[in-house]
């Protein structure tokens, strides 16, 4: 056996028995240095580990996931409901449609798929039951609803994604996100109406609609958060990493002083959860740096590349087979650990048949959205259905009508670039 051969193996079967996914990968590389370097070459596995967080935009990832944490605990959601509620009206199936619309706006703030399904199914879900949603369909919705925090800016796995990429600007992934994002909501709030008409659901919604300016004002501090942090990008006020502290100031601001809503003891709690949970990810992303040194040293990556570019030579069909790849790995990994073990992989294939690395990015990250509410493992159904109290098996019957729909706007922006590019383009963005 190869060593390259034995740092996939072996990677592949810790997995396989549950390991860690940060000690698989880290494991994985040590097993390809030293069957195929020496034992002195262990020496390098410390430097590597530092190497794989020693980057200045990685500051931004425990930022983000701060700013999410804090806009989730403010009460910022109820306001959010509240507007959204107003917009929509009173319709079947208008509740789950304020649900999708509430991921979307919330999306704009996490940055995370499962801290967005958190948040909107502690709100959604007992107010969508009492209007007489079936449980399983609250939290199939939801979760769906939910993945598209992975595309809305700001988006914890794009930033890891800009990292990885030489000459992948933020920026126009930020910018290049919005488009397919919104082309995601509708994708799930299309067979959302459907299927509440389809099955009579949410019969007992409450007929009587917000009034729309008070709950404008009201939403106002949340509906703010993106448009200061875009905006702040767009205008050159702040780099990505000053725009994610930005974000945790007006964050504060917003929970302790315009809603009132959080006292220092939950500030504190905040802190405390938001370093466990940015630790989690420092750690996977350190010990990649392994896994990533090793492939690269010993020309796994390359070799694995060629061999898929042996199967074809059309663009087309290797690029079906990587969505296809894709899609199995978001079915059981988060998107983070995605980027890191495929990207070594993938980025040869990318540069053989010169794909836009930004349209890649976002194509890439829209897949690995659409894992995040597939069974078997389905990290925001997972959410969604330990909020709503039942199995995920039940949810099959409506979380399959989701998947289907939402892969056709995927096919749709492999199709047609410039829903991601354009944009971008039009920002004055290098794409």
């Amino acid at each position: 056996m190869t060593a390259g051969a034995a740092l996939l193996l072996s990677f592949a079967a810790l997995l396989f028995i549950g390991t860690p996914i940060a000690v698989a990968l880290g494991f994985a590389g040590i097993v390809g240095i030293y069957l195929g370097l020496d034992v002195y070459a262990l020496a390098t596995v410390g430097t590597n580990t530092y190497n794989g967080i020693a980057k200045y935009p990685l500051i931004a990832i425990p930022l983000f996931i701060l700013t999410g944490m804090i806009f989730e605990r403010s009460g910022v959601a109820k306001a959010l409901v509240t507007f959204a509620s107003a917009i929509v009206g009173p319709r079947r199936g208008g509740l789950a449609v304020v649900a999708v619309l509430v991921c979307l706006m919330m999306g704009g703030m996490s940055g995370s798929g499962p801290a967005d399904a958190a948040a909107v199914a502690m709100v959604m879900i007992p107010s969508m039951m009492k209007a007489g949603y079936p449980k399983p369909f609250a939290a199939s919705v939801i979760a769906a609803g939910a993945s598209t925090a992975i595309l809305i800016p700001p988006s914890v796995a794009l930033i890891v994604y800009s990292i990885l990429v030489p000459g992948a600007d933020l920026r126009a992934l930020f910018a290049g996100g919005i488009v397919p994002g919104l082309l995601a909501g509708l994708a799930i709030i299309l067979p959302v109406l459907w299927l509440s008409r389809r099955h009579d659901l949410g019969a007992a919604e409450d007929p009587t609609r917000p009034n729309i300016w008070k709950a404008f004002v009201g939403a106002i501090p949340g509906l703010m958060a993106p448009v200061i942090i875009l905006g702040g990008l767009r205008s050159g006020l702040f780099t990505p990493t000053e725009a994610a502290v930005v974000a945790v100031a007006y964050g504060i601001i917003v929970g302790m002083v315009i809603y009132r809503s959080i006292g220092l003891r939950d500030l504190y709690q905040v802190f405390v959860d938001s370093a466990v949970t940015s630790g989690i990810i420092m750690l996977i992303i350190s010990l990649a740096g392994i896994f990533a040194w090793a492939g690269a040293t010993l020309g796994t990556f390359d070799a694995a590349a060629e061999a898929l570019l042996s199967v074809s030579d059309n663009q087309w069909v290797i690029l079906g087979m990587i969505m296809v790849f894709l899609l199995l790995a978001g079915m059981v990994l988060d998107g983070i650990s995605i980027y890191l073990i495929m990207l070594p992989l993938l980025m040869p294939i990318v540069t053989a048949f010169q794909w836009n690395v930004t349209w890649f990015g976002v194509v890439m990250a829209m897949n690995i959205a659409i894992g995040q509410f597939t069974p078997p493992v389905a990290v925001n159904l997972m959410v969604t259905t330990t909020v709503a109290g039942v199995p995920m098996e039940s949810t099959f019957r409506w979380i399959l009508w989701l998947v289907l729909s939402m892969g056709l706007a995927l096919i749709a922006v492999l199709v047609w670039p410039e829903l991601v590019l354009a944009i971008p383009r039009a920002l004055g963005y290098r794409v």
